[in-house]
This record gives structure tokens, sequence and C-alpha cells, in this order.
């Protein structure tokens, strides 16, 4: 039995076709604002929008790019890499997607694969990796640079330049763009994206302009958002997450600031003031680590009165939950309250958020139910890059914690009897994986992607996800385990508490590696006598091991007792993407890790064998 709700076909007939019809809707009307090097912001109207990409498709055009030839990107989020991702695609190419993290060697098997036959690249740093590669990639015909410098031979370009030879074009041919447009139909190639690579090399997912064009569709139909909103976009334009919110701006006519300076983003909610924002759980777990390690450091009343502002709140966000409202006594304490507390949380954000949309990994229900209690709503969502990011949602009036909400609109789910995954159709699903048919072969199955990810649909109709399949331990004693819940949960438990990996798998029992938070823990040590020590240091230090121990000792009373932690090791340093624990999208790669830390694991194991 599959679950869902129908969507008719609409009538644009590509992603360029819905960005011209939004350009002749509202071409005044505000499209993106963005900032320049020194933070003073500038805005482009969607008149402004419709001439630049105007050139670049035809600069594009001018140069040889076809009917899905690929043209990749090899940048940061910003105002030129949605100029340039439309462009491609009014231009009838197909956008293949490269992470500015990735190394020179990444990049080369990215544009190999793929055949891009033109790269934009944001900075110098990001050229050279391409003039490292250039014998190797004899397909490639020239890189078009966004901020670095033009080469002596032509093979690098300035955007500047690739816009001026399109203006020349457009003026002596003022109808092609739209006949280029006219060319692109549902079934084509729009978008090459690469997954980021949890386990093994990425494999190019092949997403068509029926994939986006839906997607667009889907999101307008669900009313939650309106041209009235304001958008904050900072997510990796290269991961499919943040490409779906392109598409919900072009669709609907939302407003959106562009800026992808991760360390700015706090800064930027305060400036940009948004109605909302998509995020990954990750950053909402670092402010949740702020705000609670810095209420914690404030000490004595202060402390005081956030314990009792969160415990009202918890309040308030159980009745919410339930679709009740507070009233009489409850409701002037929480006014008190949010006056105290909660209003500051809100006013970093902006003051305006209506709800966060949280995706790309699990969120931890405790985290939610945090930031719900401070009157801020965070709606998780889920989707695979297989699925063009965006499949399912909870809803403003319709939210369940721990749950990604029901199935978008002309979005089928079901769930498998022999193992319990979750099993998607519908428009947004994968044309398949670029060369690789027989792996696209095990993963559509009868039109039904086969997501990895184990689930369960409530009465409530939300899913609410278990695992990845591929995840999930076993013990020697034949228990399953979903290390994910048990990850989120000491995290939520611990503000100190970076990064959480649980093992198990074929073990006797589970051990868990751990990482500490190098913005929020410093403070701590400070304040318990530790002061000047090093991060490597701060994880040996007893009392650094006694405050994990006793969230862990926690977290244990709550699940049976093959779940629990029987041994931990804090690690020296957190996780990151540069040296190689984390995906670009800040995914852990868990077998990575597994075996940069085999001989801490194995330990965990021997000692327990000398002990029997």
């Amino acid at each position: 039995m599959s679950v869902g709700t129908s969507l008719g076909s609409g009538v644009a007939s590509s992603v360029g076709d819905v960005f011209r019809r939004r350009v002749k809707a509202t071409p005044d009307l505000e499209a993106f604002s963005f900032p320049d090097a020194s933070y003073n912001w500038h805005t482009l109207t969607w008149a402004q929008v419709d001439a630049r990409v105007r050139a670049i498709a035809a600069g594009l055009r001018s140069r040889g790019i076809g009917l899905e030839d690929r043209v990749a990107i090899l940048s940061a989020t910003s105002i030129n890499w949605i100029l340039a991702d439309l462009g491609i695609v009014c231009a009838g190419g197909a956008t293949s997607t490269i992470y500015p993290s990735n190394t020179a060697e990444e990049c080369e098997f990215i544009i190999t694969d793929s055949g891009a036959r033109v790269v934009f690249a944001d900075t110098e740093e990001a050229v050279d990796k391409l003039l490292e590669k250039r014998d190797k990639m004899p397909q490639l015909m020239g890189v078009v640079t966004f901020d670095g410098e033009p080469s002596a031979d032509g093979w690098v370009i300035t955007l500047e330049r690739l816009e001026e030879e399109g203006r020349a074009h457009n003026e002596a041919n003022p109808d092609d763009f739209d006949a280029w447009i006219d060319e692109v139909t549902l079934d084509k190639l729009a978008t090459l994206i690469y997954t980021s690579g949890t386990t093994g090399r990425p494999k190019g997912v092949e997403l068509l302009h029926d994939c986006w064009v839906y997607e667009g569709e889907a999101m307008d139909a669900l009313g939650i958002l309106t041209s009235e909103d304001k958008q904050f976009l900072w997510l990796p334009m290269s991961h499919s997450f943040g490409k779906v919110l392109e598409m919900a701006v072009l669709q609907i006519g939302i407003p959106t600031a562009v800026d992808g300076n991760i360390p700015k983003i706090v800064d930027n909610l305060a400036v940009v003031r948004p109605t909302f924002m998509a995020a990954a759980p990750r950053i909402f777990e670092k402010v949740y680590n702020k705000v609670i390690t810095g209420a914690q450091e404030a000490g004595g009343l202060k402390w005081k009165i956030f314990r009792w502002a969160c415990d009202v709140g918890a309040e308030v966000s159980k009745l919410r939950q339930q679709r009740r409202e507070p009233s009489g006594l409850l409701a002037m304490k929480y006014g008190l309250a949010t006056k105290l507390v909660f209003s500051k949380l809100q006013e970093r954000f902006g003051g305006r958020l209506r709800f966060f949309i949280s995706g790309s990994a699990p969120l931890s229900k405790d985290i939610a139910e945090f930031f719900h209690a401070a009157g801020i709503l965070i709606l998780e969502g889920y989707g695979l890059t297989e699925s063009s990011a965006a499949s399912f949602v909870n809803l403003p009036d319709s939210f369940a914690f721990g749950s990604v909400g029901r199935p978008l609109p002309g979005t089928e789910v079901k769930i498998a009897d022999a193992d319990d995954e979750i099993m998607i159709k519908g428009r947004g699903i994968m044309r398949g994986y670029w060369g690789l048919a027989d792996v696209t072969a095990e993963t559509l199955v009868d039109g039904w992607l086969m997501t990895g990810d184990i689930g369960e649909i409530g009465d409530d109709g939300n899913l609410r996800i278990t695992d990845r399949k591929k995840d999930l331990i076993k013990t020697s004693g034949g228990k399953y385990v979903a290390p994910q819940f048990l990850e989120s949960k000491l995290k939520a438990l611990c503000p100190y508490v970076s990064q959480v990996v649980v093992h198990g798998n074929t073990r006797n029992f589970c051990t868990a590696l751990v990482t500490l938070d190098p913005e929020s823990l410093p403070a701590w040590a400070e304040d318990n006598g530790l002061g000047g020590k090093s991060m490597a240091e701060l994880s040996e230090e007893p009392k650094v091991v006694a405050m994990v121990q006793a969230a862990v000792d926690q977290m244990n009373s709550g699940v049976a007792s093959y779940e629990t932690i029987k041994k931990f090791a804090i690690l020296e340093q957190d996780f990151a993407v540069e040296t190689g624990e984390l995906t670009p999208s800040l995914k852990v790669k868990r077998k990575v890790v597994e075996e940069m830390y085999s001989a801490v694991l194995d330990a965990f194991y021997e000692d327990a064998l000398q002990q029997m």
C-alpha cells in the first residue's frame, strides 16, 4: 500500500520556462540580494537577473554549449552560482556540481566522468585546481572565473568577458534566448549532481527538468511559502537541498538573500531578517550548544532564570504540539519567559522568522523541542539527491517532532514488507546514475526509489525514519541498534559534544567515538581550572571524561540494555571536511571514521575479552 497525494502536471516545459514566466510576472520585484566584499548588500530585480542570465546563456552558446551538454560549477554559494546555473539551463545545458572543498583529483573525476565542457570557478584557488589537472581533461574547453584572473592563452576567462560576448550575441540575435528555452523539454537532463559520497566514489545523479519543475510546483502547492516571505540562502548550491530552494524562488517569487559564508550565518540573519531559512541539523546543534553553554557560564540568577524559562517553554511546546494554546497563568509565565530569555534568541535570528526548515540529516527531537519551547519552529523534511531533495516535510499547522512529515503533493511512499525500507515514487525521482546502469537497476525498481533508509508511517500519516539501512548495527547477540538515534540523543544531552559515532556491528556491545566542540569547550575549561589547554589535552582530562560520562549514563538510562554505550573514547580533534571525516554537506563518513580509528575501537573489545 502506498501513501501520497496527487499533483497535476504543470504548464512549464522546463526550468528555463519557469524562470521566463517568473521574469514576465514580476520583472520589477526584488529577486536576490547579496553582499560585496565589505558586506554592503545589493539587490537585483527579476528584470536585472534576466539580463544577466540571457548574457551568460548566449555566452555559453557562442562557445559551443548545446542541448544537454554538461557545464560544471566549482564554487561556494553566491549570486554568481545561481546566475551561472540559470544561464546553463536556459542555454539548454545541464549543470554538474562540484563542492569548493573538493580536491583537484575529485574535481578531475567529476569533470571527466560528467564530460563537462566548461567549468565556472569562483576563486584563483579553484582555478588552480583545474589548471593542475588540465592535461588530464582534454574535453574541457575552458574555465569561466567569477573572481579570478584570466589566462594569457584564453583558457580561463572572466564572467564579465563571457557576459560581454553574450550581450553582443543577443543584440544581433534577439530571438535566440526564447528559442533555446523552447528547445528544452521536460525529459531533458537539467542537473548532474554528484553525491558527496559517505561511502565509495561519488555517483552522478541524473535529474531532469521535470524533476525540478515538479519540485517547484509541489512546494507552491503546499502553500506555506509566498512572495511575501524573505529567504536567507546559504546552503551549498552543489547540494540538492540548495538547488530545490532555488526552484522555490523561481516558482513562487520569494525574495532571497544569498551568501555562502558559513561563519557569517547568524550575523547575516540579524541583517537580512528572513521569514524562513533552511539548514542542516549541524547548524541548529551549534546554536543550541552556544545558547546552553552561554547560559551555564552566566551562572547564578541568570542560569536559574534560563532553566525556569526552558521549563515553562517546554510546557507550552507540549500544548502546541497538541494544537492547543497556553492560557491563564501559563500564558502569563510564558510571556515573561519570552521577554526575559527567548526574545533575545528570536532577535538574534532577525525577529521575523516564521520557521526554519531542517534537512540533509536527522534532527534531534530534543533540539527541535528546545527551539520550539523558545518560540522558534523547525520543520524537518526529508529527501535524497536521487529524489530532487524535497520529498517530505512537516507543515506549520501539522508538524510532529521526530518525524519528517508527510509526502509532498505528487509523491508516493510505501514501506517494504521485508525490511521496512522506505520507497518513493514520483516526478522528482532521478532518471538514474550517470553511466552506472547496474547500480541504477538496483536502486530504481518498477519506478520506486529504494532509499536505503528504514522507517515507518504513523497513524498521523507522518513518516518517521529509524536509520540508514546500511548503518544499522546488528550486535553479535542478534540485536539491532539504530546508531543515529543514540548519536543525536547524546549530542543533545551534552552541549560540549560535537560529533558522535556509535560502533558495534557484529560486536557484543556498543561503543562510541566522541569529539568535543572547539567553540564551546574552552569557556567551560576556563571555569573548571583547565584554561589554556589544547583540545588534545582536554580530551584526556578526567573532568572532561567525567562530563561526557555523565551524559552517556543519562542516555543509557533511557534505552534498552543492548543499545547502551559501554565504552567511549574522546578524540583529540573534531571531524572536518578537510580531514576527510565529513562530507561537504557535513554528514559524518561513518566507514571512514571507523577505519581511521579502528585501533581505538578494537581496543575496546580486546579489553573486554581479556576480562572474560
